[in-house]
Protein backbone atom coordinates (compact mmCIF):
# COMPACT_ATOMS: atom_id res chain seq x y z
CA UNK A 1 0.00 0.00 0.00
CA UNK A 2 1.53 3.36 -1.19
CA UNK A 3 2.28 6.21 1.47
CA UNK A 4 -1.00 8.40 0.24
CA UNK A 5 -2.98 5.44 0.78
CA UNK A 6 -1.68 4.68 4.21
CA UNK A 7 -2.38 8.44 5.03
CA UNK A 8 -5.61 8.92 3.80
CA UNK A 9 -7.08 5.82 5.10
CA UNK A 10 -5.85 6.85 8.63
CA UNK A 11 -7.27 10.04 7.78
CA UNK A 12 -10.75 8.31 8.11
CA UNK A 13 -9.67 6.38 11.26
CA UNK A 14 -11.53 7.52 14.74
CA UNK A 15 -9.51 8.75 16.90
CA UNK A 16 -9.10 7.07 20.25
CA UNK A 17 -11.08 9.38 23.24
CA UNK A 18 -8.67 11.62 25.17
CA UNK A 19 -8.59 10.80 29.20
CA UNK A 20 -11.14 14.30 29.59
CA UNK A 21 -13.46 12.19 26.78
CA UNK A 22 -13.28 9.11 28.87
CA UNK A 23 -14.50 10.37 32.07
CA UNK A 24 -17.11 12.47 30.86
CA UNK A 25 -18.53 8.96 29.48
CA UNK A 26 -17.93 7.35 32.48
CA UNK A 27 -19.59 9.60 34.99
CA UNK A 28 -23.32 8.79 33.99
CA UNK A 29 -22.40 5.31 34.46
CA UNK A 30 -21.16 5.90 38.34
CA UNK A 31 -23.51 8.20 39.09
CA UNK A 32 -25.92 5.89 38.52
CA UNK A 33 -23.92 3.16 40.30
CA UNK A 34 -23.77 5.53 43.29
CA UNK A 35 -27.46 6.30 43.46
CA UNK A 36 -28.39 2.95 44.65
CA UNK A 37 -26.22 3.57 47.83
CA UNK A 38 -23.23 1.58 49.07
CA UNK A 39 -24.63 -1.00 51.10
CA UNK A 40 -24.88 -3.41 48.42
CA UNK A 41 -20.90 -3.36 47.80
CA UNK A 42 -20.27 -5.22 51.29
CA UNK A 43 -21.16 -8.40 52.26
CA UNK A 44 -23.03 -8.25 56.17
CA UNK A 45 -19.88 -7.95 58.73
CA UNK A 46 -18.64 -11.31 60.44
CA UNK A 47 -18.10 -11.90 63.58
CA UNK A 48 -15.67 -14.89 63.41
CA UNK A 49 -11.84 -14.79 62.16
CA UNK A 50 -12.16 -16.56 58.67
CA UNK A 51 -8.67 -18.48 59.20
CA UNK A 52 -9.05 -20.02 62.24
CA UNK A 53 -12.65 -19.12 63.29
CA UNK A 54 -12.00 -17.47 66.94
CA UNK A 55 -14.44 -14.79 67.91
CA UNK A 56 -11.96 -12.76 69.06
CA UNK A 57 -11.40 -9.79 67.17
CA UNK A 58 -10.13 -6.35 67.15
CA UNK A 59 -10.19 -3.59 65.09
CA UNK A 60 -6.72 -2.96 63.21
CA UNK A 61 -7.58 -0.55 61.00
CA UNK A 62 -10.18 2.20 59.06
CA UNK A 63 -9.28 3.96 55.99
CA UNK A 64 -10.28 5.13 52.34
CA UNK A 65 -9.07 4.26 49.02
CA UNK A 66 -6.40 6.37 48.42
CA UNK A 67 -5.46 5.52 45.02
CA UNK A 68 -8.57 5.69 43.15
CA UNK A 69 -10.61 7.57 45.38
CA UNK A 70 -14.10 5.55 44.96
CA UNK A 71 -16.31 6.62 47.90
CA UNK A 72 -16.58 4.37 51.07
CA UNK A 73 -14.79 3.14 53.84
CA UNK A 74 -12.67 0.33 54.53
CA UNK A 75 -12.58 -1.62 57.85
CA UNK A 76 -9.48 -4.10 58.19
CA UNK A 77 -9.87 -6.35 61.73
CA UNK A 78 -7.13 -8.93 62.93
CA UNK A 79 -7.81 -11.70 65.06
CA UNK A 80 -6.97 -11.86 68.20
CA UNK A 81 -6.25 -15.53 68.40
CA UNK A 82 -4.40 -16.46 64.82
CA UNK A 83 -3.43 -13.25 63.99
CA UNK A 84 -4.89 -13.25 61.03
CA UNK A 85 -5.98 -9.14 59.24
CA UNK A 86 -9.30 -9.53 56.77
CA UNK A 87 -11.49 -7.07 55.05
CA UNK A 88 -14.74 -6.81 57.56
CA UNK A 89 -17.19 -6.42 56.03
CA UNK A 90 -15.56 -7.72 52.97
CA UNK A 91 -16.27 -6.47 49.75
CA UNK A 92 -19.73 -8.41 47.98
CA UNK A 93 -19.35 -9.65 44.23
CA UNK A 94 -20.78 -6.02 43.45
CA UNK A 95 -18.22 -4.16 45.35
CA UNK A 96 -15.44 -6.20 43.94
CA UNK A 97 -16.73 -5.22 40.01
CA UNK A 98 -17.44 -1.70 41.35
CA UNK A 99 -13.62 -1.35 42.83
CA UNK A 100 -11.92 -2.76 40.46
CA UNK A 101 -13.78 -1.06 37.51
CA UNK A 102 -11.27 1.29 35.77
CA UNK A 103 -8.22 -0.05 37.74
CA UNK A 104 -6.69 -2.37 36.08
CA UNK A 105 -8.76 -1.98 32.87
CA UNK A 106 -10.49 1.26 31.39
CA UNK A 107 -9.07 4.15 32.55
CA UNK A 108 -6.47 2.43 34.93
CA UNK A 109 -4.99 -0.34 32.05
CA UNK A 110 -2.42 2.01 30.07
CA UNK A 111 -0.79 2.93 33.33
CA UNK A 112 -1.15 -0.29 35.28
CA UNK A 113 0.41 -2.02 31.83
CA UNK A 114 3.33 0.41 31.57
CA UNK A 115 4.19 -0.55 35.40
CA UNK A 116 4.05 -3.92 35.21
CA UNK A 117 6.25 -3.89 31.94
CA UNK A 118 8.36 -1.88 33.77
CA UNK A 119 9.00 -4.58 36.48
CA UNK A 120 10.79 -7.23 34.84
CA UNK A 121 14.01 -7.40 37.05
CA UNK A 122 11.58 -8.14 39.78
CA UNK A 123 9.80 -11.02 37.95
CA UNK A 124 13.44 -12.68 37.13
CA UNK A 125 14.17 -12.55 40.67
CA UNK A 126 11.27 -14.15 41.55
CA UNK A 127 11.74 -17.12 38.57
CA UNK A 128 15.24 -17.62 39.85
CA UNK A 129 13.87 -18.67 43.54
CA UNK A 130 12.93 -22.11 42.45
CA UNK A 131 15.79 -22.85 40.69
CA UNK A 132 17.74 -24.40 43.75
CA UNK A 133 14.72 -26.46 43.80
CA UNK A 134 12.98 -27.09 40.61
CA UNK A 135 15.96 -26.44 37.88
CA UNK A 136 13.88 -27.63 34.67
CA UNK A 137 10.48 -27.47 35.44
CA UNK A 138 8.11 -28.68 32.34
CA UNK A 139 5.48 -26.50 32.79
CA UNK A 140 4.28 -24.10 35.11
CA UNK A 141 0.77 -22.08 35.69
CA UNK A 142 0.67 -18.38 37.27
CA UNK A 143 -2.29 -17.66 38.75
CA UNK A 144 -3.31 -13.69 38.86
CA UNK A 145 -1.52 -13.83 36.09
CA UNK A 146 -2.86 -10.12 34.80
CA UNK A 147 -1.44 -9.69 31.33
CA UNK A 148 1.61 -12.01 31.70
CA UNK A 149 4.44 -10.20 32.53
CA UNK A 150 5.80 -12.02 34.64
CA UNK A 151 5.58 -15.00 32.37
CA UNK A 152 7.31 -13.60 29.70
CA UNK A 153 10.43 -13.06 31.83
CA UNK A 154 10.46 -16.31 33.57
CA UNK A 155 11.12 -17.24 29.98
CA UNK A 156 14.74 -16.15 30.09
CA UNK A 157 15.32 -18.20 33.30
CA UNK A 158 13.21 -21.12 31.59
CA UNK A 159 13.62 -21.44 28.36
CA UNK A 160 12.29 -24.65 27.74
CA UNK A 161 9.75 -24.24 30.00
CA UNK A 162 5.46 -24.12 29.18
CA UNK A 163 4.02 -21.34 30.65
CA UNK A 164 0.20 -21.00 31.34
CA UNK A 165 -1.32 -17.74 32.95
CA UNK A 166 -5.25 -17.61 34.54
CA UNK A 167 -6.53 -14.94 35.96
CA UNK A 168 -10.62 -13.85 36.43
CA UNK A 169 -10.53 -10.99 34.17
CA UNK A 170 -9.39 -10.87 30.22
CA UNK A 171 -6.01 -10.18 31.09
CA UNK A 172 -5.17 -14.03 30.88
CA UNK A 173 -6.75 -14.26 27.05
CA UNK A 174 -4.87 -10.78 26.07
CA UNK A 175 -1.76 -12.61 27.44
CA UNK A 176 -1.95 -15.60 24.96
CA UNK A 177 -2.71 -13.74 21.95
CA UNK A 178 0.19 -11.38 23.09
CA UNK A 179 2.17 -14.95 23.33
CA UNK A 180 3.52 -14.31 27.04
CA UNK A 181 1.90 -17.13 27.44
CA UNK A 182 1.11 -20.72 26.20
CA UNK A 183 -2.41 -20.51 27.45
CA UNK A 184 -4.30 -18.44 29.03
CA UNK A 185 -7.21 -19.40 31.37
CA UNK A 186 -10.05 -16.73 32.18
CA UNK A 187 -11.41 -18.07 35.33
CA UNK A 188 -11.78 -19.07 39.05
CA UNK A 189 -8.64 -21.33 40.32
CA UNK A 190 -10.79 -22.92 42.13
CA UNK A 191 -13.50 -23.54 39.75
CA UNK A 192 -10.86 -24.94 37.34
CA UNK A 193 -8.78 -26.72 39.67
CA UNK A 194 -10.35 -30.38 39.17
CA UNK A 195 -9.75 -29.65 35.18
CA UNK A 196 -6.16 -28.70 35.97
CA UNK A 197 -5.48 -31.58 38.49
CA UNK A 198 -2.23 -32.76 38.61
CA UNK A 199 -1.59 -31.02 35.72
CA UNK A 200 1.74 -28.56 36.76
CA UNK A 201 5.39 -28.95 37.98
CA UNK A 202 5.01 -26.09 39.49
CA UNK A 203 1.93 -23.30 40.62
CA UNK A 204 2.97 -19.69 41.73
CA UNK A 205 0.44 -16.96 42.87
CA UNK A 206 2.52 -13.81 43.39
CA UNK A 207 0.56 -10.86 45.25
CA UNK A 208 -2.29 -12.92 44.44
CA UNK A 209 -3.93 -14.69 47.69
CA UNK A 210 -4.41 -11.10 49.42
CA UNK A 211 -7.05 -10.59 46.75
CA UNK A 212 -9.05 -13.62 47.19
CA UNK A 213 -12.36 -14.27 48.76
CA UNK A 214 -11.48 -17.52 49.85
CA UNK A 215 -7.70 -18.03 50.57
CA UNK A 216 -8.25 -21.39 51.71
CA UNK A 217 -10.23 -22.59 48.63
CA UNK A 218 -6.91 -21.27 46.19
CA UNK A 219 -4.43 -22.99 48.57
CA UNK A 220 -6.52 -26.14 48.20
CA UNK A 221 -6.92 -25.70 44.20
CA UNK A 222 -3.14 -25.20 44.05
CA UNK A 223 -2.45 -28.31 46.31
CA UNK A 224 -4.85 -30.58 43.41
CA UNK A 225 -3.24 -28.73 40.02
CA UNK A 226 0.52 -29.51 41.50
CA UNK A 227 1.75 -32.82 40.58
CA UNK A 228 3.37 -34.76 43.71
CA UNK A 229 7.20 -33.36 43.49
CA UNK A 230 5.88 -30.29 42.29
CA UNK A 231 6.11 -26.68 43.66
CA UNK A 232 4.03 -24.16 44.80
CA UNK A 233 5.45 -20.08 45.07
CA UNK A 234 3.46 -17.92 47.02
CA UNK A 235 4.68 -14.31 47.75
CA UNK A 236 2.08 -11.58 49.42
CA UNK A 237 2.50 -8.64 51.83
CA UNK A 238 3.63 -9.33 55.20
CA UNK A 239 0.99 -7.88 57.79
CA UNK A 240 3.80 -8.49 60.53
CA UNK A 241 6.07 -5.73 58.83
CA UNK A 242 6.82 -2.65 61.29
CA UNK A 243 5.99 -0.48 57.91
CA UNK A 244 2.47 -1.41 58.25
CA UNK A 245 2.29 -0.25 61.96
CA UNK A 246 4.55 3.06 61.38
CA UNK A 247 3.14 3.94 58.29
CA UNK A 248 -0.47 3.30 59.01
CA UNK A 249 -2.81 3.98 56.41
CA UNK A 250 -0.35 5.38 54.27
CA UNK A 251 1.47 1.90 53.95
CA UNK A 252 0.79 1.35 50.39
CA UNK A 253 0.11 -2.71 50.83
CA UNK A 254 -3.05 -2.12 53.27
CA UNK A 255 -4.25 -1.47 49.26
CA UNK A 256 -7.86 -1.07 50.46
CA UNK A 257 -10.04 -2.21 49.21
CA UNK A 258 -8.96 -4.73 47.25
CA UNK A 259 -6.69 -6.56 49.84
CA UNK A 260 -9.11 -8.83 51.31
CA UNK A 261 -6.48 -10.65 53.35
CA UNK A 262 -3.22 -10.86 55.14
CA UNK A 263 -1.75 -14.32 55.86
CA UNK A 264 0.71 -14.06 58.87
CA UNK A 265 3.76 -16.52 57.28
CA UNK A 266 3.81 -19.03 60.35
CA UNK A 267 -0.22 -19.46 59.66
CA UNK A 268 0.63 -20.05 55.98
CA UNK A 269 3.35 -22.38 56.41
CA UNK A 270 1.14 -24.50 58.84
CA UNK A 271 -1.91 -24.44 56.17
CA UNK A 272 0.52 -25.74 53.43
CA UNK A 273 2.28 -28.55 55.67
CA UNK A 274 -1.53 -29.29 56.79
CA UNK A 275 -2.35 -29.59 52.66
CA UNK A 276 0.30 -31.91 52.06
CA UNK A 277 3.31 -29.33 51.08
CA UNK A 278 6.62 -28.85 52.86
CA UNK A 279 7.87 -25.58 52.94
CA UNK A 280 11.60 -25.60 51.43
CA UNK A 281 12.62 -21.98 51.34
CA UNK A 282 10.70 -18.68 53.26
CA UNK A 283 12.22 -15.53 52.17
CA UNK A 284 11.67 -11.94 53.04
CA UNK A 285 14.54 -9.66 51.67
CA UNK A 286 14.31 -10.69 48.55
CA UNK A 287 10.88 -10.36 47.77
CA UNK A 288 10.80 -6.90 49.64
CA UNK A 289 9.76 -4.14 47.07
CA UNK A 290 11.37 -0.90 48.20
CA UNK A 291 8.57 1.85 47.51
CA UNK A 292 7.10 2.49 50.79
CA UNK A 293 8.10 5.70 51.90
CA UNK A 294 7.76 7.37 48.07
CA UNK A 295 4.51 5.21 48.12
CA UNK A 296 3.69 7.16 51.64
CA UNK A 297 4.62 10.66 50.98
CA UNK A 298 2.83 10.42 47.80
CA UNK A 299 -0.59 9.24 49.41
CA UNK A 300 -0.19 12.59 52.07
CA UNK A 301 0.03 14.89 49.51
CA UNK A 302 -2.37 12.91 47.20
CA UNK A 303 -4.99 13.43 50.15
CA UNK A 304 -4.19 17.15 50.23
CA UNK A 305 -4.45 18.13 47.10
CA UNK A 306 -7.21 18.85 45.07
CA UNK A 307 -8.99 15.83 43.44
CA UNK A 308 -8.26 14.69 39.69
CA UNK A 309 -11.16 14.30 37.11
CA UNK A 310 -12.42 11.43 38.35
CA UNK A 311 -15.82 9.73 36.78
CA UNK A 312 -16.82 8.91 39.89
CA UNK A 313 -16.83 12.53 41.67
CA UNK A 314 -19.93 14.33 41.04
CA UNK A 315 -18.62 17.19 38.72
CA UNK A 316 -15.07 17.78 37.44
CA UNK A 317 -12.30 19.92 38.94
CA UNK A 318 -12.41 23.54 38.36
CA UNK A 319 -9.78 25.06 36.99
CA UNK A 320 -8.28 26.56 40.18
CA UNK A 321 -8.49 23.18 41.51
CA UNK A 322 -6.53 21.61 39.05
CA UNK A 323 -3.62 24.23 39.42
CA UNK A 324 -4.23 23.93 43.15
CA UNK A 325 -3.66 20.25 42.71
CA UNK A 326 -0.64 21.17 40.20
CA UNK A 327 1.28 23.07 42.52
CA UNK A 328 0.75 20.88 45.60
CA UNK A 329 2.27 18.04 43.35
CA UNK A 330 5.25 20.07 42.27
CA UNK A 331 5.95 21.80 45.86
CA UNK A 332 5.98 17.76 46.98
CA UNK A 333 8.02 16.77 44.78
CA UNK A 334 11.86 16.85 47.07
CA UNK A 335 9.92 14.96 49.30
CA UNK A 336 8.86 12.47 47.15
CA UNK A 337 12.27 12.18 45.92
CA UNK A 338 13.83 11.94 49.39
CA UNK A 339 11.30 8.89 49.70
CA UNK A 340 12.70 7.46 46.72
CA UNK A 341 16.19 7.68 47.45
CA UNK A 342 15.52 6.60 51.50
CA UNK A 343 13.40 3.51 49.88
CA UNK A 344 16.30 2.37 47.39
CA UNK A 345 19.59 3.30 49.09
CA UNK A 346 19.19 2.94 52.90
CA UNK A 347 16.15 1.15 54.00
CA UNK A 348 16.62 -1.84 50.92
CA UNK A 349 19.90 -2.70 52.87
CA UNK A 350 18.85 -3.61 56.12
CA UNK A 351 14.77 -4.30 55.61
CA UNK A 352 15.25 -7.63 56.77
CA UNK A 353 17.43 -7.05 59.72
CA UNK A 354 14.89 -4.13 61.02
CA UNK A 355 11.67 -6.40 59.81
CA UNK A 356 10.75 -3.66 57.15
CA UNK A 357 10.36 -6.19 54.61
CA UNK A 358 6.36 -5.65 53.15
CA UNK A 359 6.43 -9.08 51.50
CA UNK A 360 7.31 -12.59 52.02
CA UNK A 361 7.46 -15.52 49.94
CA UNK A 362 7.17 -19.33 50.46
CA UNK A 363 8.49 -22.01 48.11
CA UNK A 364 6.45 -25.40 48.51
CA UNK A 365 7.30 -28.92 47.19
CA UNK A 366 3.56 -30.95 47.46
CA UNK A 367 4.71 -34.58 49.04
Amino acid sequence: MSNDRKNRTHEHEPASPGRAEQVAALRPVYRADLAEGLDRFFEPPRDTCPWCGSTRLATRLRTSDLIQHKPGRFVLDRCEGCRHTFQNPQLSEAGLEFYYRDFYDGLGEKQLAMTFASRTKMYVQRAESLVPFAPTPKDWLDVGTGHGHFCEAARTVFPDTSFDGLDFTDGAELAERAGRVDHGHRSSFPELAEQLADGYDVVSMFHYLEHSTEPARELQAAYRAVRPGGHLLIEVPDPDSRYARLLGRWWLPWLQPQHLHFVPVENLRARLTDLGFTVVAEQHAEPHDPVDLLAAVWFALDAVAPRDDLPWLPVPPSRLQRILRAMTVIAGIPALLLGRLLDRLVVKRVARPLGLSNAYRLVARRD
